[in-house]
C-alpha cells in the first residue's frame, strides 16, 4: 500500500514523517516547560525524534539530487515522500542508529537509497548525490546550533539549551562520520566516481562491513578521543560547549536519573 501511495503521490510528504516532527515539537515543548517528573523522557523523545527526522532529511537529500541528475524512479520507491520506512530497512535505517544514539551518543548514519546510477550521467553528478546527504547534517547542526552563535539563548530554560545541543553533537557526529572515504559510506560514495574500475571493485565487498568497522572504531580509547576532540572543536566554533552536550547526554538517559547540574557555567 505504501508503494502504491508513492507511486501516486511520489511528492506528498509521508504521514509517518508529519508524525515524527509533531513528537518533535511536543516533546521539545515539554523540555521547554521543564514537566515536573518526566523532563528527561521528554529530552528523550525530542533527541529520538528530531534525530529520526534528519535521517529522513539526508535520504531525502540524496533522493532529491538524484531526481534531478536523472534518476526518475527514486519517486515511485517513496524516496521523496521523507518516510524513513521506504529507506531500505527499517532496521538499517531508523532502529540501528538510535541504538547507536543510546549506546556511544553517536550520530552515525543509518539506511539508504537504492538509485539506479545507470540513469546518471557525469562523476560530479555522482559524487553530489554522495554528499549531498551529509550536507545536510552540516546544515541541520549549523540551524541548531544558530542560537547559541548569535547569542540569543539567555532565558532559555537549561534542559531545552542542553538537549538542543546534544541533538547537535549528533548532526556534527554524523556528517564527519559520513564524509570519511570509507566503503559504504557517503565519504567513499563522494570519491569513487573519480577511481579506477579495478580499485571499486576491490572496495566494493567491504561496503556492507564499512559503517559496522567505523562505529567498532570509535570504542577505540585513542580513536574515540581524536573523534570526539575534534566534534567538541566544531561545536566550540558554533557556540556550544562540551558542558552543555555532556548534559544533554545525562538527560538523554532519563533512566539513569536526572543529572546534576550545579556545575554547568552560566
Amino acid at each position: 500500500m505504501t508503494t502504491t501511495a508513492a507511486a501516486r503521490n511520489p511528492h506528498r510528504v509521508s504521514p509517518v514523517f508529519l508524525a515524527l516532527v509533531a513528537v518533535t515539537a511536543l516533546s521539545g515543548w515539554a523540555v521547554w516547560s521543564e514537566v515536573p517528573a518526566a523532563t528527561g523522557l521528554a529530552v528523550f523523545l525530542f533527541v529520538v525524534s528530531g534525530w529520526i527526522v534528519s535521517l529522513c532529511l539526508h535520504e531525502y537529500a540524496h533522493a532529491r539530487t538524484a531526481l534531478h541528475s536523472g534518476d526518475l524512479s527514486v519517486g515511485a520507491k517513496g524516496y521523496l515522500t521523507l518516510n524513513p520506512l521506504t529507506y531500505t530497512h527499517a532496521l538499517l535505517s531508523v532502529v540501528l542508529p538510535v541504538l547507536f544514539v543510546i549506546m556511544g551518543g553517536i550520530g552515525l548514519p543509518g539506511g539508504a537509497v537504492f538509485l539506479e546510477r545507470g540513469r546518471i550521467r557525469g562523476r560530479w553528478r555522482h559524487s553530489l548525490i554522495s554528499a549531498a546527504g551529509p550536507l545536510t547534517n552540516v546544515l541541520f547542526a549549523v540551524a541548531l546550533t544558530a542560537p547559541f552563535w548569535l547569542g540569543t539563548m539567555d532565558g532559555v530554560p537549561l534542559p531545552f539549551r542542553c538537549a538542543l545541543a546534544f541533538l547537535a553533537l549528533l548532526q556534527v557526529t554524523a556528517a564527519i562520520l559520513n564524509f570519511l572515504p570509507v566503503p559504504g559510506l557517503d565519504g567513499y560514495g563522494v570519491i569513487e566516481p573519480w577511481l579506477s574500475p579495478g580499485a571499486r571493485r576491490q572496495a566494493a565487498p567491504f561496503a556492507q562491513f564499512g559503517l559496522l568497522l567505523v562505529f567498532g572504531l570509535l570504542w577505540v580509547p585513542e580513536v574515540n578521543r581524536v573523534f570526539f576532540g575534534a566534534v567538541d572543536a566544531v561545536l566550540a566554533g558554533l557556540g556550544v560547549s562540551e558542558y552543555e552536550t555532556y548534559f544533554g547526554l545525562e538527560w538523554f538517559r532519563f533512566w539513569q536519573g536526572e543529572p546534576e547540574t550545579a556545575a554547568l557555567p552560566g
